[in-house]
């Protein structure tokens, strides 16, 4: 029992009475407040109605408004004052490092305690966005991003964040959209598009005689897809003055390769970076370029094997793999050090008439142990535990079973069949075409592949699934995961679309289970198929019974149409 008082900026305080059970009052004074401005949170007890009478009044508090009281209190004076990235370039650097620290904390708050989602991706990425909004003039110029998780930072300095838990009906999007905001140039989708979608906005920027700026930035998981080698590829042939942004944040899909060699940071290398970037550096490499082909074509070819050696020595393995596509490499840089960014960035910005460039930047993810704590699950089994458990059974039985899967990031449930099996699994990653037609050589090669694709990102592999497996009437075994509507992954990763898709196909047996049961008796009746592609689909929610027991799967009896109609 007792009362206790919290005062606010802008006029605005909170009076308890009693414990955090009772009613709470909560006063507003009549001090200009604008919208969002204040970032502190306000303590309420649980089904306040005052409570929410106040987060509608005032609109201070940057996290959703539930009916949760909070425990904490947070400081951000720097992000309070930010109403347009544009107000970050009177900032210094200094206080930059402190708006990183700030923003770091606000996601925190909300990411990992309100939405109990992974952090490391964002916290790695607010050094690389506020070095973009510091150096570029959003929304003139163009900032793309390919990956939705580096998009946090971005949305907290645009004015967005308050609303992102909440992910309700004609709410805040958890992607960028043209439609939600000016600041956002083009939507992030399912990753691999930013660079694409960028050579197409500088094109376009080219042909009206503008002068703007266009950032595409992506990841090192994102770039495995083979559309952006594609557009990279074209990039350099078209020559359009573009900036790609390589956010490497060393995460590699296969162990062994984490241990292996990877780009480093160094002062020598920050100071490359720097005069790589440098526009001095350039215009003497380019007219050296003029010089020695004036000379000849023998000169002019023995001076480029010359430069892509040197810049071979100097850069990070594989970085003249970029120069060959036809983008001038930069790199690696330090990405959390904004001065560093800063230098480099401001550097590309100004260089005109120069083609696409490639600034790599290296992140680290697990950086803040402080911030990136493991989410607890919760104890609950989903649709696909149950399907990882029948496979694992069945493939105990019949060592010809084998898995396929790709897609951004792998199920926990799927560990226990890797675990289990680790010669028998195979995690491509975004490479989802390629992922079809690898399985159905496995099955031309005498095995037996479960292909495991979310239903969003098989859509991008739908001419490999109707030419490499469905019209040669390959023994491919689809399990189509997140399929039907998917509440917050929101438009993105609705998974609608699959039975049309998928049943229309001539040889194709398409199955979809009632309940757990028929699941585990379809991955018993995808397993006895041996003559025709297969496919399957489950939502990605929790069964009913927490504590079933997946049984030995029965076969379905399966029948022909000419059966069917008689």
């Amino acid at each position: 029992m007792g009362s206790a008082s919290i005062s606010y900026q802008f006029g605005i305080s909170a009076r308890f009475h009693g414990n955090l059970n009772s009613r709470s009052d909560v006063t507003v004074s009549s001090l200009p407040c604008k919208a969002d401005v204040s970032r502190k949170i306000i303590f309420s007890a649980p089904n306040s109605s005052t409570h929410k009478e106040c987060i509608n009044r005032a609109r201070v508090c940057s996290l959703p408004n539930t009916d949760d009281y909070c425990d904490e209190i947070f400081e951000t004076p720097i992000l309070d004052s930010i109403e347009t990235p544009l107000q970050l370039k009177i900032l210094s650097v200094q206080e930059l490092k402190l708006l990183a620290d700030e923003i770091r904390t606000e996601l925190h708050s909300v990411l990992w305690k309100k939405i109990q989602k992974s952090m490391n991706p964002s916290l790695a990425a607010i050094e690389l966005t506020l070095a973009l909004h510091y150096v570029f003039r959003a929304p003139v110029d163009n900032i793309l991003w390919d990956d939705v998780e580096k998009t946090y930072a971005h949305k907290v300095l645009t004015r967005r964040w308050s609303a992102i838990p909440s992910r309700q009906k004609n709410g805040i999007s958890g992607v960028t959209s043209q439609l939600e905001s000016e600041y956002d140039s083009f939507g992030a989708g399912h990753g691999c598009n930013s660079i694409s979608a960028g050579l197409g906005l500088a094109v376009a920027r080219d042909i009206k005689g503008k002068r703007d700026r266009v950032v595409a930035v992506i990841d090192n998981v994102t770039i495995t897809a083979g559309q952006a080698y594609e557009a990279m590829s074209n990039a350099g042939y078209l020559d359009s003055n573009m900036i790609v942004i390589l956010n490497d944040s060393r995460h590699s899909l296969h162990p062994n390769m984490e241990q292996g060699s990877k780009a480093s940071i160094s002062a020598l290398s920050s100071i490359m970076s720097k005069i790589q970037s440098s526009k001095i550096f350039r215009k003497f490499r380019e007219l050296a370029k003029a010089m020695t082909k004036r000379i000849g074509k023998g000169m002019y070819e023995w001076a480029a094997k010359v430069d892509e050696y040197a810049r071979g020595m100097v850069g990070p393995t594989g970085s003249t793999l970029f120069e060959e596509l036809g983008l001038y490499y930069i790199g690696p840089v330090d990405g959390h050090n904004i001065e560093d960014l800063v230098c480099v960035l401001r550097e590309v910005s100004s260089l005109d008439s120069m083609g696409p460039v490639l600034v790599h930047v290296i992140t680290e993810e697990n950086r803040d142990a402080e911030f990136g704590k493991k989410i607890m699950v919760k104890d609950r089994r989903t649709y696909s535990h149950c399907f990882v458990e029948a496979l694992v059974m069945e493939a105990e039985m019949d060592r010809d079973i084998v898995v396929v899967h790709a897609g951004m990031e792998i199920d926990a449930s799927l560990l226990t069949f890797q675990e289990r099996f680790p010669d028998r699994f195979f995690n491509v990653g975004m490479a989802e075409q390629h992922a079809v037609t690898f399985a159905a050589g496995l099955s031309s090669g005498g095995l037996k592949p479960f292909c495991i694709i979310p239903s969003a990102f098989l859509q991008r592999a739908y001419d490999q699934v109707v030419h490499d497996v469905d019209r040669q009437r390959k023994a491919v075994r689809f399990v189509i995961t997140s399929a039907g509507l998917v509440g917050s992954g929101g438009p993105v990763q609705c998974g609608a679309f699959d039975i049309a898709y998928m049943s229309s196909l001539p040889n194709m047996i398409a199955m979809a289970p009632a309940d757990e049961d028929e699941l585990v008796n379809m991955v018993a009746t995808a397993a006895s198929i041996t003559d025709r592609p297969v496919c399957f689909r489950f939502p990605r929610g929790s069964v009913v019974d927490r504590n079933y027991l997946v049984p030995n799967g029965l076969p379905i009896e399966s029948r022909s149409e000419e059966e069917e109609f008689l």
